[in-house]
Parts: structure tokens; C-alpha cells; sequence
């Protein structure tokens, strides 16, 4: 049963025997992993291994869940090792599901199909526009070097109109634009 935390649940309790986000038993939602992140996870198992139920984290011998307590400690001891006085200040990463929005906000920066970053994160198209889309810098610049990088590449990659065909001219006799002109 996951550990919801008493402002997060109906009820008041910390722990939910509800399914997440109301999505059905057992269901599964598939999110490719970078090479880099497979290659973490597996050294993180094969140096810890994995509790009896599969869980990749886990507290002590016995393999407990890791209560809320540890890993909020946890979690504040790596911001003050990771982050600058100002980023701690802001407020940055103040809680480890803060990564989902730094996620979806680095992946929509890149350019990702919109459509792929919802389906990773179990959201609909207009759920992600509504609640990640306003933490992205609207970089003008970079938008525009991207457009015409994609110019460019297009026309570098343009045949001239009168190649490919036999005398050097059009099927229809025209020899290319320039004789338009």
C-alpha cells in the first residue's frame, strides 16, 4: 500500500488502498529509460539487490519501505549537498516529486513530441500543456537558431531543379525556376 501522506488521501491517513490516479489493478504504463539511467539502475541493483517484493529501495535488513521520515531527511541532506545557496532559497527540488516537473519541463525544452511526454507520465495531452508548459523559458533565440538549422539542413539537402532529368531540363521542357524569371 503506497504512502500517500495524510494531506494527499481522502481520508486523512498516510497510507492509500486506493489504486494511483484511479487507474486500474495491475495496470502498467511503460517509460523508456536512456542507457545512461538503465546503467545506474542495474549498478544500483547489483550492489544493494532488490527487496523480496521487487522494490529497488529499502530500509534496513529486513527490507522495510522507506518511511517518509528518512527520505525527507534524505532527500534535504542531497538538495544541500547538489544545490547553490540561491537554488536552495527559491525553493528548487523541494521535494523529490518535484523531478517529475523538472522532467516533464526538461524533456518538452528538448523538443520531445508533446504527445510522448503525456503518455510517460500517465497524462493527457491537455493535462501536460496545462501544468508543465508555464516552467519552460520561452528561449526566442534558441527557437529561432533551431528553425534555421532546419532551413538550412532542408536546403542543403535540395537538388537543383534541373537534375535527374535526361538534357538537364523538366519533363515538361521547362530547364528550372530561372527560366520562369
Amino acid at each position: 500500500i503506497p504512502e500517500t501522506g495524510s494531506a494527499w488521501s481522502d481520508d486523512g491517513a498516510r497510507f492509500s488502498a486506493e489504486t494511483l490516479k484511479h487507474r486500474a489493478a495491475g495496470a502498467v504504463r511503460i517509460v523508456p529509460l536512456p542507457p545512461v539511467l538503465v546503467a545506474l539502475l542495474l549498478a544500483h541493483v547489483a550492489l544493494w539487490g532488490t527487496a523480496a517484493d521487487g522494490r529497488i529501495f529499502f530500509d534496513g535488513p529486513d527490507q522495510v519501505m522507506v518511511s517518509s521520515g528518512v527520505l525527507d531527511r534524505t532527500w534535504e541532506r542531497a538538495r544541500r549537498a547538489a544545490l547553490t545557496d540561491a537554488e536552495l532559497a527559491a525553493g528548487l527540488a523541494k521535494r523529490p516529486y518535484d523531478l517529475r516537473h523538472g522532467c516533464a519541463s526538461y524533456l518538452l525544452s528538448l523538443g520531445t513530441v508533446p504527445v510522448k511526454v503525456a503518455a510517460w507520465l500517465g497524462h493527457s495531452l491537455p493535462v501536460l500543456m496545462n501544468t508543465y508548459t508555464h516552467f519552460i523559458d520561452g528561449d526566442e533565440t534558441a527557437a529561432l537558431a533551431r528553425i534555421e538549422a532546419a532551413h538550412k539542413a532542408a536546403e542543403a539537402a535540395t537538388l537543383p531543379v534541373t537534375s535527374g532529368f535526361p538534357g538537364g531540363g523538366l519533363p515538361t521542357g521547362q530547364t528550372g525556376l530561372a527560366d520562369a524569371a
